[in-house]
């Protein structure tokens, strides 16, 4: 006997996406970079896209070697600073002046900690997954690993890695900004994938044949 009623086979869930319960910035950590991919820091985002796309540009179109452009850019920009400077003492200019430190270090420490959660998270997920306790989930990892190795075999690496901060940058900003009309699509995706897998669980899976379980005895 199926435990799911047919009445609610048309309903579509109110539920947010993948069942989340808070905001979406704060399921991104609720800082700097929740900020920077929900576009809440507009110049940082864009500039860091803009550089994200100059370096794929130089890498994947140009076809920079990574240390000849590091050794390019170094002397570039000791050529700049080289002229700056002689030039301040003959044309009375502001030398230039710099920060004790350029890269602020509690950026570094927003990114690894906001990482490394998230590739916890990811793990977990997905040994909890291969349990094999959500069928439907199962296969839908299965599938969507197979979809992502076949789409590894002809895109490089970099230009995945390219598309997928594109993604990351855009795909929550979008998100967020139509909220209510994506989980209301999502939610009815989600019904009718429901019932089509209730069709199918009927029709095959329950006739599977299985073994009897024997219940854990704790010591």
């Amino acid at each position: 006997m199926s435990s799911y009623s047919d009445s609610d086979d048309d309903s579509v869930p109110r539920s947010k996406l993948f069942g989340r319960r808070r905001p979406i910035h704060d399921i991104f950590g609720g800082g700097r970079v929740a900020d920077i991919l929900l576009w809440k820091d507009k110049k940082m985002s864009a500039g860091l896209l803009l550089g994200m796309t100059v370096l794929w540009f130089l890498f994947e179109v140009v076809e920079y070697n990574f240390v000849t452009l590091i050794c390019h850019i170094s002397i570039t920009s000791m050529l700049i600073f080289f002229i700056w400077c002689t030039g301040a003492e003959f044309f009375k200019w502001n030398p230039p002046r710099f920060p004790e430190a350029i890269l602020k270090e509690s950026t570094f420490k927003d990114v690894a900690s906001t990482l490394h959660r998230r590739i916890n998270q990811f793990l977990i997920k997905i040994f909890d997954i291969a349990y094999g306790k959500d069928l439907p989930l199962f296969f839908l990892a299965i599938v969507s690993l197979y979809l992502l190795s076949v789409i590894g075999s002809y895109i490089s690496f970099l230009n995945l890695l390219y598309f997928g901060f594109v993604a990351l940058e855009t795909l929550p900003f979008l998100y967020e900004k139509y909220e209510e009309e994506v989980d209301q699509f999502a939610g009815k995706a989600i019904s009718q994938t429901k019932k089509s897998y209730r069709n199918f669980d009927a029709k095959f899976l329950n006739k599977i044949p299985r073994g009897p379980v024997k219940d854990k005895k704790l010591r």
